[in-house]
């Protein structure tokens, strides 16, 4: 069970760090619009919830071939967001 706490932490550690990021740069640019940047905190958190549903799925046949799925879909809805943080 500790590779589906490993994985939550690191989906909670990602999306985290990208909301952070964020708050970051809403911080240091106080004069421009945060619309932007509030839809990408409201995406971070429906991707979390959406892959934390993912992961306590309980009628699993394959649990390492679904884990690992969960996982690269993380790291791609990941790398996504920060592509977006990066072109604010």
């Amino acid at each position: 069970m500790a590779n589906v706490r490993d994985l939550k932490k690191d989906i909670n550690f990602v999306l985290g760090d990208i909301i952070e990021a964020v708050y970051v740069w809403e911080y240091s640019n106080t004069d421009k619009d945060t619309k932007k940047s509030e839809a990408i905190i409201d995406e971070a958190i429906e991707t979390f919830d959406e892959l934390i549903a993912k992961v306590n799925a309980k009628n699993i046949e394959n649990k390492k071939a679904h884990f690992q799925s969960v996982r690269s879909e993380l790291e791609s809805r990941g790398r996504d967001l920060i592509e977006k943080v990066n072109k604010l």
